[in-house]
């Protein structure tokens, strides 16, 4: 468990990599309906021109993106994101064909990714199979006798990565970074914790068709109706009673009140009625006399609920999150629909299933992700994208050193603790030095469950064997074919997939302007997440250690305030505002990046002796092209269950609020677009932290 902080929320994840199958023949080449074409970074077409820039910017850069590309049925949105996403899906799925029917040698990675792509493709085959592969599984819980032998089971659940109460694994030390250590943190809830503890109509709405979505679930797998309805009822009330002694999502955000460096002994002293020893041993984790309990009060609610559940509520619960857990794509068809009826639709409000292809690429890709990355990066992705992608970041990094001269708030010493932070950031472009070895993985064409059961054991267990190692700082948690970015505060680096370093966001064939208006603001985004309310408590070597002054401490409390307080007033959904302490650090991060973007866009454009105010013959001079990408890289529209769901549950304001609020503080945005005093994109009282 380590802090990470994304660019980018692609917001659609609803299917499971879980797969039941029996033998499959190869695959005919599946078709793809609908192609997806890369968007230029400036798009007329999407443009609303009849709206004033200076009134909303968004609507004047992204006003007929609805029109023009509509909500699809089987997603909750349609964004600049999601194009290029959908794009991506379209090379693997050239990749995923050849490799199904290339009968590749065994053991190698093109053998894995074409049996496991081919295998999941085999819909008549997964159905045929029913719940049998189930079986083993749930005898597994029927096999308790008492709670007290709940210990073992929970610790093979870690390893197929089933939500049961905890969540264990390594992260990095937050006293020492480069050493890996063990810990355990609040789990086993399958909402969002203030789900279960608001009391507005439409989250009792939500609990209710989620309490009915678990009793469909339950009866899928043989209960009678009223044995199902009860259950349902009495893991509805345990998840609850878990939500009220788990911190809120605000809270997780701050890495003091996540670390809590403990004897292993202190866990049984909070929660005496797990085995923690035998939970150990169970894992497979090395010999370990300390680790981090990530929430203590959590660890002791949980303990008072496990002493007041009778046995059978705790198996029906452990049968729920087991079912829940292995549902989705790859399941049987009428678990699949139920699982994906309460995610999708009534969650997401998607319509409709996406194609098989679809849904088997993203199982691939969340497995063998590194295995299908190295064909994706062979495709998409040249030494020359690479490098000029890195020359922009870097070229971000001079501007920010610059940045911090002119920060009239800020101490000396403070400045120079963050430059020093600063030139620590390593910079991860387009896929990791070194790719994963999965020769320890098997891929049985054929075996649907027992690939996706060991991939998700294969990487638990390469997890854990590091615990007690040393950092490799080269690992990425995401794939190349990914389109987001993210920055982790305990390694200090940017990662930047491949998969989002193409247009929109960046293209060769494009200009400056639109790179830095567009992924330049991405980039600066990241660098200044190591320095937003929760990057700032972690040094350049990614220790959490307080390097500020107390004096300017407090002054950037009172800048990142400002945030706070401008973003809590945007209307995100009729009944809900924009939790502005929560998606505290992307605002920062977004101001701050496009600040950083435009310095790197003025340095180039005098480099090169351009007049950034002459007009192009895209009819916009420079300067207003570097704000038109930044707004079109967020050009989106999502359903209205999504945008509630966001505004809700996500660190991220949604798109059209973090270009308002962003360009409202941006004197250099008024200035393009002539925006006079008392226009709306014009804010009354600016917000600059960096």
């Amino acid at each position: 468990m380590h802090l990470r902080i994304q660019a980018l929320s692609l917001l659609v994840a609803v299917a499971a990599p879980l797969a039941f199958a029996q033998q499959p023949a190869t695959p005919a080449p599946t078709p793809t309906p609908k192609t997806y074409q890369l968007i230029p970074g400036l798009d007329k077409s999407i443009m609303d021109t009849s709206v004033d820039p200076c009134t909303d910017f968004y609507k004047y850069a992204c006003g007929n993106w609805a029109k023009q590309y509509p909500i699809p049925a089987d997603s909750p949105w349609s964004g600049q994101g999601y194009n290029l996403d959908q794009y991506n899906r379209q090379v693997l799925h050239i990749i995923l064909d050849k490799a199904a029917a290339a009968n590749a040698p065994e053991g190698s990675n093109t053998q894995k990714v074409g049996d496991f792509y081919a295998t999941c493709l085999d819909e008549a085959a997964t159905d045929a199979k029913g719940l049998a592969p189930y079986q083993p599984e749930l005898e597994r819980i029927a096999a308790l006798k008492s709670k007290d032998d709940l210990a073992p089971l929970l610790a093979y659940y870690q390893l197929i990565g089933v939500n049961a109460f905890i969540s264990f694994g390594k992260q990095q030390d937050f006293q020492d970074a480069s050493h890996n250590i063990a810990y355990i943190s609040q789990g086993g809830l399958d909402l969002e914790r203030d789900y279960f503890l608001r009391t507005g109509a439409k989250d009792i709405e939500i609990r209710q068709q989620f309490e009915k979505h678990i009793a469909n679930t339950l009866k899928l797998i043989g209960e009678s109706d009223a044995q199902a309805a009860a259950d349902a009822a009495a893991i509805v009330k345990l998840e609850t009673a878990l939500a009220k002694v788990s911190l809120d999502v605000t809270t997780l955000r701050d890495p003091k009140q996540v670390y809590h460096w403990m004897p292993v002994g202190d866990l049984t002293k909070l929660t005496p009625s797990i085995n923690w020893t035998a939970f150990l041993a169970a894992t497979g984790a090395p010999a370990i006399t300390h680790l981090n309990i990530g929430q203590p009060d959590f660890m002791v609610g949980l303990n008072t609920i496990l002493t007041h559940t009778d046995l059978a509520t705790v198996q029906a619960y452990l049968r729920w999150e087991l079912i829940n857990s292995l549902s989705g794509t790859l399941s049987p068809k009428a678990l699949d629909e139920e699982h994906f009826d309460f995610d999708g639709r009534k969650l997401a409000g998607i319509q409709q299933q996406e194609p098989r292809w679809k849904r088997c690429s993203a199982v691939v890709d969340r497995s063998v992700g590194e295995a299908l990355g190295q064909s994706y990066v062979e495709m998409q992705f040249p030494p020359s994208s690479k490098a000029s992608t890195l020359d922009m970041v870097k070229s971000i990094e001079v501007s920010m050193d610059k940045d911090i001269d002119t920060l009239d708030w800020m101490a000396p010493a403070t400045k120079v603790q963050a430059k020093e932070k600063l030139h620590l950031v390593a910079n991860k472009i387009g896929y990791p030095n070194k790719w994963r070895d999965y020769s320890k993985l098997k891929v049985v064409r054929g075996d649907a469950f027992g690939n996706a059961l060991r991939a998700r054991e294969f990487e638990a267990r390469r997890q854990i064997a590091e615990i007690n190692q040393p950092v490799n700082r080269d690992e990425w948690d995401m794939t190349p074919s990914t389109v987001n970015a993210y920055y982790d505060p305990s390694m200090n680096d940017i990662n930047f997939p491949a998969g989002i370093l193409q247009s929109p966001y960046y293209s060769p064939d494009q200009g400056d302007a639109l790179n830095f208006g567009s992924i330049g603001a991405v980039m600066g985004h990241e660098l200044t997440h190591g320095f937003d309310d929760e990057g700032r408590q972690f040094d350049g070597h990614g220790n959490l250690r307080d390097w500020w002054t107390k004096e300017d401490a407090a002054k950037f409390q009172e800048k990142a305030d400002c945030f706070v307080n401008e973003y809590s007033q945007f209307q995100a959904a009729p009944d809900t505002k924009v939790n502005g302490r929560l998606t505290l650090g992307e605002n920062s991060a977004d101001n701050g990046g496009l600040r950083l973007a435009y310095m790197s866009f003025l340095a180039r454009a005098a480099a090169a002796q351009q007049d950034i105010n002459a007009k192009t013959d895209a009819g916009y001079t420079l300067d207003q092209q570097f704000f038109v990408g930044y707004a079109q890289s967020w050009c989106s529209v999502w359903s209205p269950e999504l945008e509630r769901l966001v505004a809700t549950t996500d660190p991220h304001a949604p798109d059209h609020f973090r270009v308002i609020g962003v360009l409202s503080n941006s004197p250099e945005f008024a200035k393009a677009f002539s925006c006079k005093a008392g226009s709306k994109m014009i804010a009354t009282k600016v917000c600059r932290v960096w």
